[in-house]
């Protein structure tokens, strides 16, 4: 499982935006992004949710859930 915080900001990155236009877009604040990308703290599953959703991916994808090695056990 890849660490959290840098599969949030490749996902931001590959839209292309920075942190600030992510806190515009999401109504996110862009220190709670910050944080979150530099692994200070974990997102609560509500902003987990409203990211995945803003990316169109699934919630495993997010967090760096890879679920063939999952499955593999």
């Amino acid at each position: 499982m890849k660490n959290y915080g840098i599969v949030l900001k490749e996902f931001r990155e590959e839209k292309g935006i920075s942190q600030s236009e992510l806190a515009k877009l999401t109504g996110i604040k862009q220190q709670n992004i910050s944080r979150w990308e530099s692994g200070t703290t974990l997102p609560n599953i509500d902003f987990c949710v409203q990211l995945a959703d803003f990316y169109g991916i699934s919630l495993d994808e997010l967090v760096g859930r890879d679920l063939e090695t999952v499955y593999k056990k």
